[in-house]
């Protein structure tokens, strides 16, 4: 009897959660403590003014001369623009560091070190 009891209620509950999760579009926006989840999410800029006003512009890296020009391009690689938004938040640094850093770091994963030079030692340069 206990178990029939038990699957009856795992199965409405089942129910329930399922119908929920069908129709959170209509009810999270009338749930406000449950906003947490909505504040990590940060959309990444897809054109060139909207990467500029995102904070990924600085006078070395400057993008006025495409917002001014009014280029129809995308903006800035979206991959990119993640992962140095996502240093500048981590380590708090200004834009520039966040670009050094990134690009170190893609240096140091492809095999090049940070004067531009590949680390193999098989490789021969004739200057």
């Amino acid at each position: 009897m206990g178990y029939l009891f038990f699957s009856t209620v795992v199965f409405i509950l089942l129910l329930i959660f399922t119908a929920l999760f069908l129709t959170r579009p209509y009810w999270l926006p009338y749930t406000p403590f449950l906003s947490f989840r909505r504040s990590l999410y940060t959309p990444i800029p897809t054109t060139f003014h909207s990467d500029a006003e995102a904070g990924l512009s600085s006078a070395t890296f400057d993008l006025s001369g495409n917002i001014t020009s009014e280029d129809d391009r995308a903006g800035l690689d979206d991959a990119s623009k993640a992962e140095v938004q996502k240093i500048m938040k981590k380590k708090k640094v200004t834009f520039d560091e966040a670009r050094r850093m990134y690009v170190e770091e893609r240096f140091k994963k492809n095999g090049i070190g940070t004067d531009g030079r590949p680390r193999d030692p098989k490789f021969v340069s004739f200057s």
